[in-house]
């Protein structure tokens, strides 16, 4: 499998890896407040 330059540039941009992160946690989020009946009201 051959690495192309945009994937080798998704890989090393902190950027992305920054916004992976922040997507990660806001899913957690969901969960955890979802899992306690959420505090929506």
């Amino acid at each position: 499998m051959k690495i192309t330059t945009t994937q080798r540039f998704m890989m090393m941009n902190p950027v992305i890896q920054l916004i992976r992160l922040l997507v990660l946690s806001i899913k957690i989020m969901i969960v955890v407040a979802g899992g306690h009946g959420g505090t929506r009201g």
